[in-house]
């Protein structure tokens, strides 16, 4: 029975832990707060407590012969992340994880004009935000290689799901880019993005890059329109490009720079994960089924 380490256990990892823990193992994640402690018991998540921001708070973590799912974010500035060097500089060199799988973003293959991207595609990250990612993904490759310790990388594109609807912004009326000028973007439901987690975990390819996703790239316009009519509110007014550039903020921007169309072929036959939501037609109805018996 393996021992489960999860860093970061937010809105992703809390489904993880889950998971794991309807599979018998034992699951321990770190806590930056006693409130975040609670909350992690609560579940029945052993809490750790500790700061990657602060490597000295790093010292108790359980991680010889553990599976660690790494979900934390970078910093909020910058192009690298210490964050995660803070992290393996406090694994002990006689008790390292017996795997690591981070999740990263499809953000670092940058601006792809609207092309089918496999994970074969040279990263290109255009935002400041994509190279943070690029970098855990390189710092945590030669930790790895050097001590000998399998990694598997996800690059995620849009997370949805129950709670994590945009209904603010869709309540505020936010434009957003109109139809024949929104880039391609990709999505996955957060349910398929677990079973994926969970598969890398356990039988994906020691060094592999999985890239994330439920197949069906639309764009982000059709998107927030998409979930407007699901939640019976109006639909966003659309701007032209020129108007985006002065109107909308640098970070959806930078998104709205990127197009490509993610393949997800080696999660489907090399995870053997076949999304349960391949379309968003299915996924909002399932987001809404679930937020109208117990929500997130």
């Amino acid at each position: 029975m393996p021992s489960i380490l999860i860093i970061g256990c937010g809105y992703v990892g809390r489904r993880v832990a889950q998971m794991e823990r309807e599979g018998g193992n034992r699951v321990a994640a770190l806590a930056r707060s006693t409130e975040s402690a609670g909350q992690l018991t609560a579940r029945g998540i052993e809490a750790v407590h500790g700061d990657l921001d602060d490597p000295a708070s790093l010292s108790e973590l359980p991680t010889q012969d553990a599976i660690v799912y790494y979900f934390a974010p970078p910093p909020p500035a910058g192009t690298n992340d210490p964050r995660i060097q803070n992290f393996l500089d406090a694994i002990p060199e006689n008790a390292r994880p017996s795997r690591i799988v981070l999740i990263s973003t499809s953000g670092v293959y940058g601006n792809c004009q609207g092309e089918w991207v496999t994970e074969d595609r040279a990263p290109r990250p255009d935002a400041d935000r994509a190279r943070r990612r690029l970098d855990a993904e390189q710092r945590l490759r030669r930790w790895c290689e050097n001590h000998f310790t399998d990694v598997v990388i996800l690059r995620v594109p849009g997370i949805y799901g129950p709670g994590r609807l945009p209904r603010n912004r869709l309540l505020a009326q936010e434009p957003v880019l109109r139809e024949q000028e929104s880039p391609w973007s990709n999505r996955i439901h957060v349910d398929d993005l677990v079973r994926a987690c969970h598969a890398a975990a356990h039988h994906g390819r020691p060094g592999t890059v999985y890239n994330i996703s439920d197949g069906h790239p639309s764009t982000m316009t059709d998107y927030f329109n998409r979930v407007a009519d699901a939640i019976n509110l109006p639909r966003p007014p659309q701007i032209t490009l020129a108007e985006a550039q002065a109107r909308l903020s640098d970070a959806m921007q930078s998104y709205l720079a990127e197009s490509k169309r993610l393949d997800n072929r080696r999660m489907r036959q090399d995870l053997g994960v076949e999304p349960l939501y391949p379309d968003l037609s299915r996924g909002l109805r399932a987001c809404l089924a679930a937020e109208a018996t117990k929500g997130d």
